[in-house]
This record gives C-alpha cells, sequence and structure tokens, in this order.
C-alpha cells in the first residue's frame, strides 16, 4: 500500500510568516528607544564620572569625585528631605481628594457628568500656566487669598506663603494636587464602576451599612486600582520640579530646591554638568528604589486583602 504525502495546505505558514514581519514594524520603535532613552541614559553615567561644564568638550576623567562631592557638601541629603516631603503631601492629598470625589460622582447625583468634567479640568492645563495663575492667587496685597482676607478684616498684606520658608514648600504642592487631583479621580472612578452591583446589594442584605461597604467591599475590591494611584503619585512627586522653579525659583532659601531642580542648577547655574551627572545617577537610584519598594508593600497589601 502506497501513502501519498500530505500535500501542505496553502497559507499554511501564513500566520508565521506574518508574525515574523511584525518584528519589522517594531524596528522603528525600537530605534527612538535606543537613540533618545538607552543612549542619553549611558551618556549620563559616562558624564558623571568626568568634569564636562557642558560646553566644551575638552573634559578630564574624575572618576568618582562628583559623587564624592555631592555627598560631602549635603546638597544631596537635604534635596532627598525636600522631596520626599513633598510627595508624601502630594500622594496622600491627592489620592485622598480623588478617591472621595470619585466615591461621590460613582453615585446617582444629579449633574454628574459635569462635575466629573469640573474636576478633571485642572488637568488640561500646562505646570507654567498652572504655576502663573498661582503666583496670583498666593500673591501678598493683590493677590486672590490677599483680598479676600483684606475683605474680611484682616491683614492681605501679610499673606505671602511663598515667600515664607517654613510653608512655601506645602504651598506649592498644594498647586500640585489642585492639578493632579482629576487625573486620580478619574482612575479612581474607573476602578469603582468595575465593582459588581449584585456584591454590593449582597453586603447591604448581609446589614453592611454605607461605611463598612466601602472599607470591606469596595475598597479591596479596587486595590489593583489604589497600587497604580499611589505608585504614580509617588514617581510624578519624587520627580517634581516645575512649580518650584515658576514660582519660587528653589526659594526662599533652599526651602523648594528638590531633587530635580538641584540638577537644574547643578547643571546649567553652575555650569557643572558632570556634577550634575552624578546627581541625576543617585536621584535615579533613589527613585527607582522608592518606586519598588512600594511596589511591593502595596503587592503585598494587595495579597493579604
Amino acid at each position: 500500500m502506497i501513502v501519498e504525502p500530505k500535500k501542505k495546505r496553502k497559507g499554511a505558514n501564513t500566520s508565521l510568516t506574518f508574525n515574523n514581519k511584525m518584528f519589522v514594524f517594531l524596528l522603528p520603535a525600537l530605534a527612538m528607544f535606543l537613540i533618545f532613552w538607552i543612549y542619553p541614559l549611558l551618556q549620563l553615567f559616562y558624564y558623571s564620572v568626568t568634569n564636562f561644564n557642558g560646553i566644551n568638550y575638552n573634559y578630564d576623567f574624575v572618576g568618582l569625585k562628583n559623587y564624592v562631592k555631592i555627598f560631602e557638601n549635603g546638597s544631596l541629603t537635604n534635596a532627598i528631605g525636600i522631596t520626599l516631603v513633598y510627595a508624601v503631601v502630594t500622594v496622600v492629598l491627592s489620592n485622598v481628594i480623588g478617591l472621595g470625589l470619585a466615591m461621590v460622582l460613582n453615585t446617582k447625583i444629579h449633574f454628574k457628568g459635569f462635575f466629573r468634567t469640573a474636576s478633571y479640568f485642572p488637568a488640561l492645563f500646562s505646570a507654567i500656566v498652572v504655576g502663573f495663575i498661582w503666583s496670583y492667587v498666593y500673591m501678598p496685597t493683590n493677590g486672590m487669598i490677599a483680598n479676600l482676607i483684606t475683605a474680611f478684616g484682616g491683614d492681605g498684606a501679610a499673606f505671602n506663603p511663598l515667600g515664607n520658608f517654613r510653608i512655601a514648600l506645602f504651598a506649592i504642592a498644594i498647586v500640585e494636587v489642585w492639578k493632579g487631583f482629576g487625573s486620580t479621580m478619574i482612575i479612581y472612578l474607573a476602578g469603582l464602576q468595575t465593582v459588581d452591583e449584585s456584591v454590593l446589594e449582597a453586603a447591604r442584605i448581609d446589614g453592611c451599612n454605607e461605611w463598612q461597604l466601602i472599607k470591606l467591599v469596595k475598597l479591596p475590591m479596587i486595590a489593583s486600582t489604589i497600587t497604580i494611584n499611589i505608585v504614580l503619585s509617588v514617581i510624578n512627586g519624587l520627580k517634581a520640579f516645575d512649580y518650584s522653579f515658576i514660582m519660587t525659583n528653589g526659594g526662599p532659601g533652599k526651602s523648594t530646591k528638590t531633587l530635580m531642580f538641584q540638577i537644574y542648577e547643578i547643571a546649567f547655574t553652575d555650569q557643572k554638568m558632570g556634577r550634575a551627572s552624578a546627581f541625576s545617577v543617585v536621584s535615579f537610584a533613589v527613585i527607582i528604589a522608592i518606586t519598588i519598594a512600594m511596589l511591593i508593600f502595596m503587592n503585598k497589601r494587595e495579597v493579604e486583602v
């Protein structure tokens, strides 16, 4: 008995061939990633061990001198402390406000669409526009808040949060929260809308009140959403630069000199690009370490829940 070999079906390897060709479409994105992310990152590490000033390419190799210098003068620890305080304030406020608003806007209230849009509206402005708007709001004597204080019989001229080194950092942190809480709220709202109504109804039948529903049902069911929002808020807080540059220029004194502002000042004001690169490397390591620690902690909490 002669068995004829099976004929290869037409198009049998079409999907395999197609998948191989798909990698060609990844090349432009990969090239952009290598050119604009990997190459600058490698350059950063390279310049961090030189005395490059950002202008003259006739520089020398100095080893770890730049790293030693930033630890010796205390600028790194001061900037880390300021940045951590700023990050904690913005993370807590933006998430508490965002989650609270999402809870309210997830209920059956009138004009729900309007309130959602209004809450997200500040996120549409650029940081420089927001910075200039709030500089007027905080302005002593003629600013919006100062005028309100004067109208109620107070001393509006004495109101100057951006000129007070004790509260300037908190003043610009409030601006960050005002701009960002809408984005946080949208993510929380998306998470809450995935909670099955039948689960909530079953909890109500078991005797849960609204607070118990939030604590025992809703929050555990959106644990992954909480993780996403907190990690994004932490990263955003640790790379803060815009408002300290626009509104206070790092002052008064050094009270609002965050990590990113310190890097900017060393690189472009002092023209010490090599030292700024070393500062950036250490800052990058700090941000990565904090982010990983947060992810591990939040993921552990999700498992426990």
